[in-house]
């Protein structure tokens, strides 16, 4: 039982610090995932939405690791053949008139509120951590060294 309670502080303190050092990270990721889950960083087609420009970039982070957002590319032109206009050679006739029946659509609404709120509670958790961690910290000055560390090595490995 000794031997446990010998390795309990280590494993603790490297537990507060992993978890300082990540937490920067996990709160860009809980916001731009939050963001992302309601479509905010693309324009809708059919609409005259833009994302704005931090809000893209941001979330081609989440997704790329860069902020460099490539052009969009324009809708490829529909040929005639895949238009239904022109049958090819190869193309089954259809002995009915009638339209294929239509899939059920599905509302993704409730799943995409469910993921905001996900994002919140996760954000709101992290903070309250960092916030009880300073709070209740014995030695201050490595919880902030770990905190700006988690700020800085991401930032810094966006440079090299």
């Amino acid at each position: 039982m000794v031997v446990a309670h010998r390795w309990l502080k280590p494993f603790r303190a490297l537990h507060l610090y992993f978890g300082v050092f990540t937490a920067p990270a996990l709160l860009f990721l809980a916001l731009t995932g939050g963001l992302q889950s309601v479509n905010l960083h693309e324009p809708s087609r059919g609409s005259g939405y833009t994302p704005p420009a931090w809000l893209a970039s941001m979330a081609h982070m989440h997704k790329k690791q860069s902020f460099e957002v490539p052009a969009r590319r324009p809708a490829p032109r529909m040929s005639a053949e895949r238009a239904g206009i022109v049958p090819s050679a190869n193309a089954a006739t259809r002995t009915h008139d009638q339209p294929l029946p239509a899939a059920p659509k599905r509302n993704p609404w409730p799943m995409k509120i469910f993921f905001v709120l996900v994002s919140l509670s996760l954000m709101l958790s992290t903070l309250t951590g960092i916030c009880m961690g300073w709070r209740y910290s014995r030695n201050r000055r490595r919880y902030g060294a770990a905190l700006a560390a988690g700020v800085l090595v991401p930032a810094l490995l966006l440079l090299i």
